[in-house]
């Protein structure tokens, strides 16, 4: 067979046919990007002397395939302390990054045909996935301030394999109150469905109310996996390290799917993320005090564009405000990025997204003051 005649695999095909993620031109100098999905800050200094320190003691042969034996227990134990339960050995995977985390999650549990019910608008990875694995998605689509419709989630939930969702959200910033959380536990149990928790912006919550993690809810118990990841809490993005956890059986079929794909991950980075876990929490804290003052100056900024409307920001580092104009979201960003500001388009996150645009406050104050700038005088152009 030559490359001519090549024709990709039917997995490969149907992401192509489905996927709403969007590859965006490479930004030139004059571009003010407000589009990134990851932090702007240096991975802090103690970190990197971790792996470097690693690498010199030796860290530079192939480590346990569930992961490195100490980050495995420092995990175990940071798990256990927020569920209450005591976490065995066999519950923990180390993972390429988030993403590969989810993948391994998604593809150790959804056969060809199974219904997965994702939040619509929401991260694309979890419909591309399910594509993959040739699973039927379900989008489930959010009230108008971007929460869960629990009465719909209830019917599209019926016969369904698999809940994926993130919180907090990716697009949108909400943040689920215990209360939802509370209710989707219920409703999982009464229809006896799987559940993906992705809950990589955690530690990155800006309302008055305490975080509520799957893992401090004893409904998800059993038939959760907790998907984190080190890129967001710790500006680690670019190292690649993520952890699953959840019961032995599902952990140890998402094992033989990362195993098969990406094997174990790098030593020394997981010594580095060793130290992230457990001396980092003030790194952490500095980080999201800039985060908070970001936010402020972002909605503050959008609050002045007439054409824009948003639902305040709870979480993670994006505002996702719909305009008024009749312009598709694709079209509207290439619009934007004639006047030097680069955002994502809302539909890439589903169909409800459209008419939405991502913003990311993981940028410089200057970067947010001067792209916000730019957005309002291209938005007041098009009318």
């Amino acid at each position: 067979m030559s490359s001519k005649s090549f024709k990709a695999a039917e997995a490969v095909l149907r992401i192509e046919r489905t996927s709403l993620r969007v590859q965006q031109p490479v930004s030139n100098a004059d571009m003010v990007s407000l589009a990134m999905g990851e932090p702007d800050f240096d991975t802090p200094p103690r970190i990197i002397q971790a792996a470097v320190d690693a690498l010199q003691s030796g860290y530079t042969h192939y480590a346990p395939l569930l992961g490195d034996n100490a980050l495995c227990q420092a995990l175990a134990e940071d798990v256990s302390a927020q569920s209450g339960n005591s976490v065995k050995a066999g519950e923990i995977l180390v993972t390429h990054g988030g993403t590969a985390g989810l993948a391994a999650a998604i593809l150790s549990i959804v056969n060809p045909g199974d219904r997965v019910v994702i939040p619509d608008p929401t991260y694309s990875l979890y419909a591309d996935l399910v594509n993959m694995a040739g699973g039927i998605c379900i989008p489930m689509p959010c009230r108008a301030d971007l929460h869960w419709d629990l009465t719909r989630l209830d019917q599209t939930l019926e016969g369904a394999k698999l809940f994926v969702f993130c919180n907090p959200g990716n697009p949108t910033g909400i943040v689920h109150s215990r209360e939802e959380i509370e209710a989707l536990g219920a409703l999982v149990n009464r229809h006896d469905t799987l559940v993906i928790a992705d809950e990589a912006y955690s530690d990155l919550v800006f309302t008055d109310r305490p975080f509520t993690s799957v893992l401090q809810v004893p409904a998800f118990t059993g038939r959760t996996l907790f998907c984190q990841t080190f890129s967001k809490s710790y500006a680690m993005t670019g190292w690649r390290v993520g952890y699953l956890a959840g019961p032995a059986e599902m952990i140890a079929a998402a094992a033989r799917v990362h195993n098969s794909v990406n094997g174990s991950v790098n030593s020394a980075v997981q010594r580095a993320a060793l130290v992230a876990l457990t001396e980092c929490k003030d790194d952490v804290k500095r980080m999201y005090d800039i985060y908070r003052e970001r936010r402020l100056l972002m909605m503050n900024g959008l609050a002045a564009i007439p054409e824009l409307k948003l639902n305040e920001p709870e979480g993670a580092f994006y505002c996702f405000p719909s305009y008024s104009l009749p312009i598709p979201a694709i079209d509207m960003v290439s619009l934007l990025r004639e006047q030097g500001i680069a955002v994502r388009p809302g539909s890439e996150f589903g169909a409800a997204g459209e008419g939405h645009l991502r913003l990311s406050y993981a940028a410089s104050s200057e970067a947010i003051s001067e792209g916000v700038r730019r957005l309002k005088r291209g938005l007041a152009g098009l009318k």
